[in-house]
């Protein structure tokens, strides 16, 4: 089978003396991987990183074997973060979700678009964090668990929802939750209207919020922890004060 697509590289191992093994996040068929030859060589390798994007022609004899790349870069991604550490720890990690999350070979153009966007933020140091807990919300959602953030889970209502049921993901409001508030995740405002501010430990919330779900309705469904990547990246942004 042969196509061309747009995508972004979210994975790369070595194979060989020069070649690479990549995954690619692509526009309209998900996640592919792909021999790469000459991946590891001068001229790819600053390609073959998380969050660049690429065009790639793929080609293999038969569908359900492992086929190869050419690879075309279409823009800097990662390269242009070589300097913040931090955005490159975050494309990382979001990259590291796409592939341990996402079904091989089973189009998601949304979560493509999501990427997209989130890569595009990185040039807002002071926007991408709440902009990648919105693109994990928008991962679990393209995976079945989308969090119901709209109204009160007991008593119907839209006002003072600051709480989420870590059962459900259903929100609950400050009335309703109070006997219960060591059991509920903390609603960070940002997440309810996308002109609200972010208040200080906003970010914090959200991470853990997003990451229970991931934790307990993606990953441990498949038998395995959330990718160390995100996990070091908390460890960055907390040593950084962006919590």
């Amino acid at each position: 089978m042969e196509f061309e697509d747009e995508a972004f590289v979210v994975g790369v191992r070595a194979f060989g003396e020069s070649g690479a093994i990549a995954e690619f996040l692509t526009a309209q068929r998900g996640v592919w991987s792909a021999h790469v030859a000459g991946g590891a060589s001068r001229r790819l390798k600053p390609f073959l990183q998380p969050g660049t994007p690429v065009r790639i022609a793929y080609r293999s004899r038969l569908s359900d074997q492992l086929g190869a790349a050419r690879v075309e870069a279409k823009g800097e991604g990662a390269a242009a973060y070589f300097d913040d550490p931090l955005a490159l720890a975050a494309l990382a990690a979001a990259a590291a979700l796409i592939v341990g999350a996402l079904p091989e070979r089973e189009p998601h153009p949304g979560i493509f678009l999501a990427f997209e966007a989130f890569s595009g933020a990185l040039d807002a140091p002071e926007v991408w964090p709440a902009v990648l807990v919105r693109f994990e919300m928008g991962l679990l959602a393209e995976l079945g668990f989308g969090l119901d953030l709209t109204r009160c889970a007991a008593t119907g209502g839209t006002d003072e929802l600051i709480y989420v049921s870590p059962r459900t993901g259903r929100a609950v409001s400050s009335a309703a939750g109070e006997p219960y508030r060591d059991r509920l995740l903390a609603l960070p405002g940002f997440l309810l209207a996308a002109q609200a501010g972010l208040a200080p430990g906003d970010i914090r919330a959200g991470l853990a919020l997003t990451g229970h779900f991931l934790q307990e309705v993606v990953f441990s469904a498949l038998h395995r922890p959330l990718p160390p990547a995100r996990a070091r990246l908390i460890e960055r942004l907390e040593a950084a004060g962006r919590l």
